[in-house]
């Protein structure tokens, strides 16, 4: 057996897969030092992305099934980019009866092609890739203030249904979303945001990481980007030329848009670092004017009341926002990302979290008082209880991994209440 068979590479990681020990030879068999990667990288640094997403989980699962835990053939990454073939076990590390992280050895297989040890990728694998880099679920704080504003204005009786003009409008916001997605992904880590948090909750926080995994690249990401902004900007014309009257009142809701999915993290302006402006920004646009913007764009009408209707999901949407900022405070606050949630603090942000979640409730009941929205609407106060006591849950939690379970559960309150508003105003 050669020497370089007998290199053994052991790393152990935390439950988030953050490195602890990095021995001598894997400095050797992956070219990073200790002091590179100990607290400051994750052990998918080590994997092509294709597998990190289909079958590193798998791996992990077994191991902490199987006392002796799971060995495979893989290919790993060098820090040079080079592929190699190895053999690898992994054991789930038990402190006092706890499970407390990972314990990774391998071996090269020098004679072995990398080719031969890559693991097989599967059609759904590639499906989540795509879902990784555009960061697909977070689409629900486009879907339904536009279905929301859409039913509100049907039953205000403001416009009749336009399947054609609804399609496009649908299409635009998403559009106009994914654009604000992948821009946001590109100028974190164009600015070193990313590279700085090891804290994110994939995919919750932190962005995509599909620079990281090696899905995409950073010229890539930013033409996808550019892409979707135009797409969007296209089906906004489109839109225009439907409207009988003042065709270009659109553009204020279509530039308005174009602004925040570029400017939120884009340079020089990076509202998202301009303590409050950037959640300011997302309530706005995930709320009132997206409301608003689909009134007009099915009715021709600037209407001032589907700006008020906007008003709760927009709080909602930002709540999604604010407890996502949570794991990568610190790492803001180093790269200057000062968000309200680095301003404030972890302790108090967790109760700027109740107000928001308070306000966007109150504001509901509010536009029933007003009789912005009929008695149907209220069927989204049916998701007050769990967002209260999600906020109970993120004031113990503010600190700890187990805060996973609020950035979860806050888009699906969002979504929850959205589904809900749109049900009652409809049938009730």
């Amino acid at each position: 057996m050669s020497e370089t068979r007998e290199i053994v590479s052991v790393i152990t990681c935390d439950l988030e897969g953050r490195i602890e020990t990095f021995n001598p030879n894997a400095e050797k068999l992956f070219g990073y030092s200790a002091d590179e990667v100990i607290g400051k990288k994750r052990v998918s640094l080590f994997s092509p992305g294709m597998v990190v997403l289909g079958h590193v989980a798998n791996w992990l699962d077994k191991a902490k099934e199987n006392k002796d835990g799971y060995s495979t053939e893989t290919t790993f990454v060098r820090k040079s980019g080079e592929q190699f073939a190895a053999s690898f076990k992994i054991t789930a590390t038990i402190i006092k009866g706890k499970h407390v992280g990972y314990c990774g050895r391998t071996r090269e297989l020098k004679d072995v092609s990398p080719e031969d040890t890559m693991p097989h990728t599967s059609l759904l694998t590639k499906f989540i890739s795509i879902v990784a880099i555009t960061r697909l679920p977070f689409l629900s704080a486009t879907w339904i203030p536009i279905i929301a504003a859409v039913i509100w204005g049907l039953n205000a009786s403001l416009f009749q249904m336009d399947w054609t003009l609804f399609t496009l409008i649908f299409l635009g916001g998403s559009f106009l979303h994914l654009a604000a997605n992948t821009y946001n992904d590109y100028f974190d880590w164009t600015s070193g945001t990313d590279q700085l948090n090891n804290d994110y909750f994939l995919q919750l926080s932190g962005g995509s990481r599909a620079i990281e995994l090696g899905l995409i690249t950073e010229k890539k990401l930013f033409q996808l980007a550019t892409v979707f902004l135009a797409l969007a900007g296209a089906l906004g014309l489109g839109i225009m030329a439907s409207l009988d009257d003042d065709k270009f009142g659109l553009l204020y809701y279509g530039l308005a848009g174009a602004f925040s999915a570029y400017f939120y993290t884009g340079t020089p302006l990076r509202l998202v670092a301009r303590k409050g402006m950037g959640e300011l920004l997302i309530g706005l646009n995930y709320g009132p004017l997206m409301t608003m913007g689909t009134v007009f764009a099915m009715s021709g009408v600037h209407s001032w009341d589907a700006f008020m209707f906007g008003i709760p999901l927009g709080l909602l949407t930002t709540a999604i926002l604010w407890i996502n900022q949570f794991p990568d405070r610190a790492s803001d606050k180093i790269a200057g990302k000062n968000h309200l949630v680095v301003v404030l603090g972890l302790e108090r942000a967790s109760w700027g979290y109740l107000i928001l979640m308070i306000s966007a409730f109150t504001s509901l009941y509010t536009l029933f008082f007003y009789e912005i929205v009929t008695e149907g609407a209220l069927l989204g106060l049916l998701a007050a209880p769990f967002a209260l006591y999600l906020s109970y849950y993120v004031m113990n939690n503010y600190d700890r991994r187990e805060l996973a379970l609020s950035n979860w559960g806050t888009i699906g309150i969002h979504s929850f209440c959205g589904i809900l508003m749109i049900l009652g105003i409809q049938y009730w």
